[in-house]
């Protein structure tokens, strides 16, 4: 089950702000008269709203943390890792709605951003920015070309794809995209021409989103776009990791700046 955490926390605000305020005005002139104590449902009120309030403008307009289960972004980003992502970076929006109210930044190729998914608005996706509107991407041979430029790709390790059926072999390569180098995983055994001759032109206030795991990474290549008015915010840093194979915390990521 997805929860609207935004539509959660401008409830309880509204809440603890209507018990509150509809005590103010009518009982608690009376009950000072009278000495009575606050009503612990009132006093609950009270306290909360204010809690719920800044958690609510923290997450809204400042940073939210968010949580990656799989692992269509590694090597850059590992399965069951936790990360903040900067709420601000392009715009600030009203909760629920997602509407844009002061315009800040937008999205530079190569960022790493975190957008409600086109197929279902209350789940979050983070991908990186392949193609800004107007690109013209085209992906052959697990190969990315941007605006009919190779994006070169240099050989550093061998790797593995962790995935849920299974560890699968895999290279690590590191691509240059457009002067922003960052790290590709390609599966050794992975389909050799799955977007053979893929070719499109994004639009206007759309983004093309892709996995750094190229084999293993479910993004704009099957389910097209990504609209201006989706974009949540940009991730920054890792702020815990867990190993779900050795049951343990990845302490070594702690802190990772991403990018």
């Amino acid at each position: 089950m997805n929860l609207d955490f935004p539509l959660i926390l401008v409830w309880c605000v509204g809440l603890t702000g209507v018990v509150a305020l509809f005590d103010w005005l009518i009982f608690a002139g009376k009950r000072k008269e009278e000495h009575k104590r606050l009503p612990l449902i009132v006093d609950y009120a009270r306290s909360f709203f204010w809690v719920f309030l800044i958690v609510l403008l923290i997450r809204s307009f400042v940073f939210q943390p968010f949580f990656v289960p799989s692992g269509s972004l590694e090597p850059t980003i590992l399965p069951h890792e936790f990360i903040f992502v900067n709420q601000f970076s392009y715009g600030l929006r009203l909760p629920i709605f997602n509407t844009k109210f002061l315009a800040i930044g937008e999205p530079k190729r190569g960022d790493l951003v975190v957008f409600r998914f086109p197929g279902n608005k209350k789940v979050n996706y983070i991908k990186r920015v392949i193609g800004l509107p107007g690109d013209h991407i085209i992906y052959k041979n697990k190969t990315l070309y941007i605006n009919g430029q190779q994006m070169k790709q240099t050989f550093l390790a061998k790797g593995v794809d962790y995935e849920p059926y299974g560890n699968i072999p895999a290279q690590i390569k590191q691509e240059n995209l457009e002067g922003l180098k960052h790290k590709v995983l390609i599966q050794d055994n992975g389909p050799a021409d799955a977007f053979d001759a893929y070719d499109v032109i994004v639009p206007k206030d759309h983004y093309f989103m892709m996995g750094d795991n190229r084999d293993g990474s479910a993004d704009s290549r099957y389910w097209g776009f990504v609209s201006e008015k989706d974009l949540e915010g940009k991730a920054f840093f890792v702020w815990c990791s867990w190993d779900n194979q050795k049951h343990r915390i990845r302490f070594g990521r702690i802190g990772k700046v991403l990018r």
